[in-house]
């Protein structure tokens, strides 16, 4: 295996920290499988067009994780790279010219390094195979193919002659999905679907047996169902215990949030809170229950932070006049599940939890008293708070936002009165194509920018319903100064 552990470890202990290294995955071929009839049982709202969500969409972010994290991998070699004759190679996991980069990691290479394990690998494809229903001889051959071939076949789940032996996982590019590092643990989570039962596996057999992890793995969390629930009755998500990272945020070292929504059930949020209470991981986990809609999905559709004192939010969503007035008395409630609640536990009194009237309470809280902000918290809104803009743009992940260090954060092109905003609390907005022929010619430093929203082209990428913040699981960012 040649990835091996990286001497800085893992630690994430906020959300707006420089971001140094990251788990990805690249738009695979099984992107390009997706039937309409199938689109939406795989979490997709429509179908995309594969060569185009990887050449004129992927690689630019690919491009732009280097310059910021990596940028021996990319500096002076930009043309080579973009070259016919590449035939992006530098983005293709097994290729000769793969990147192989220690800091912007793609998964299907860790995949293909432990299969080279040949008890991994048995043990791996008969998992698979038992999942998905395979014949005992295609479990045989399974286990006689190549490592990389083996990798790209469980993610795609396509052999080399083109012939497909079970469903594509096209889920896997939100990596922030099946599991998200919470200072120096990582919490693998139980995504709701039927659809992403490959991919969680996958992640588990990659946490528990890459070296990478090697230092971590009793630090490695894994939420339980409740005990003998096989002999409960219900089978809906509200009596299932499941749990996505795109309702789990990081905002500072002791303070998690984890989103009740139509991905993460009360009892999963129950589960997470339990295991980092009992682990020391954090001692204040707040709870946000958002409508259990299609539309929000999880919290990071609906706010995403920018910096210290500025979040990216929807309003209608946000704000007081938006929140449920009744008491709280259990978490567990399964009534009300249109309204949004905030819930905040702490580890010393967790049966006497705090009450927020508002998401955007919440937030101004997190930025005055968990991170030390002198200055007024702002919002920059979904479509500049204006409807319909606000809904249309927050369905295409106007709020979705990564931020690679404070105040730089990556968002689509296509919403356009999200950018205005933007531009009215004194943000530059930077096209990704432009930025990057900047970055190459010494013309900015990556260090130096300050308050910029970085535009990444979204035609296809968006109708997969998942932004940057969806497409990354950071497993190590700077820490950050409590007063600035």
């Amino acid at each position: 295996m040649s990835i091996e552990k990286h001497d800085n470890g893992i630690h994430v202990s906020n959300e707006i920290g420089t971001l140094r290294a990251l788990l990805i995955h690249s738009p695979d071929s099984g992107l390009g499988k997706v039937v309409p009839s199938k689109a939406q049982d795989w979490l997709f709202e429509d179908i995309v067009h594969l060569d185009t969500v990887r050449k004129d969409e992927y690689d630019y972010y690919i491009k732009l994780l280097m310059y910021f994290l990596d940028p021996e991998k990319i500096k002076g070699k930009l043309q080579e790279i973009d070259s016919e004759e590449s035939n992006r190679s530098f983005f293709k996991p097994g290729d000769p010219g793969f990147h192989s980069s220690t800091k912007v990691i793609e998964l299907q290479q860790m995949l293909a390094q432990i299969l080279e394990d040949e008890g991994i690998r048995k043990k791996l494809s008969a998992s698979v195979c038992a999942i998905e229903g395979c014949t005992y001889r295609l479990q045989q051959e399974l286990i006689a193919t190549e490592p990389k071939v083996l990798a790209r076949i469980f993610i795609s789940g396509t052999l080399e002659d083109g012939r497909m032996i079970f469903a594509p996982i096209p889920n896997l590019i939100f990596t922030r999905d099946v599991g998200i590092t919470i200072n120096g643990h990582i919490l693998l989570n139980k995504p709701a679907k039927k659809a992403r039962s490959r991919e969680t596996l996958l992640m588990r057999y990659i946490f528990f047996n890459h070296p990478f992890f090697e230092a971590y793995r009793e630090q490695i969390l894994e939420i339980p169902d409740p005990l003998q629930h096989f002999l409960r009755p219900g089978e809906d998500e509200d009596h299932r215990t499941t749990l996505e990272g795109g309702d789990v945020m990081v905002v500072s070292p002791d303070h998690v949030l984890i989103g009740c929504s139509e991905r993460t059930s009360p009892l999963g949020a129950n589960e997470a809170i339990k295991l980092l209470f009992e682990h020391g991981v954090v001692n204040k986990v707040t709870v946000v229950k958002i409508p259990n809609k299609r539309d929000f999905m999880h919290i990071d559709t609906i706010f995403t932070q920018v910096k210290r004192n500025v979040w990216a939010v929807l309003s209608s969503v946000s704000r007081a006049g938006n929140a449920v007035k009744e008491p709280i008395h259990l978490l567990v409630e399964q009534e009300n599940r249109d309204k949004t609640e905030i819930i905040q536990f702490r580890k010393e009194d967790p049966m006497q939890p705090l009450r927020f009237e508002s998401i955007e309470a919440l937030l101004n809280d997190i930025s005055v008293n968990d991170l030390g902000s002198e200055e007024e918290t702002r919002f920059i809104y979904s479509g500049n708070d204006t409807f319909p803009f606000d809904a249309r743009e927050q369905w295409t992940d106007s709020c979705n936002l990564l931020a690679i260090r404070e105040g730089v954060v990556l968002g689509y092109d296509r919403n356009d009165n999200t950018v205005e905003a933007f531009k009215k609390h004194g943000f530059e907005v930077i096209r990704v194509a432009r930025l990057i022929e900047q970055l190459e010619s010494g013309a900015v430093q990556p260090e130096e920018m300050k308050d910029t929203l970085i535009l990444m082209p979204s035609a296809e990428l968006s109708r997969a319903r998942g932004g940057f913040h969806c497409m990354s699981l950071p497993i190590r960012r700077d820490s950050l100064n409590r007063f600035v």
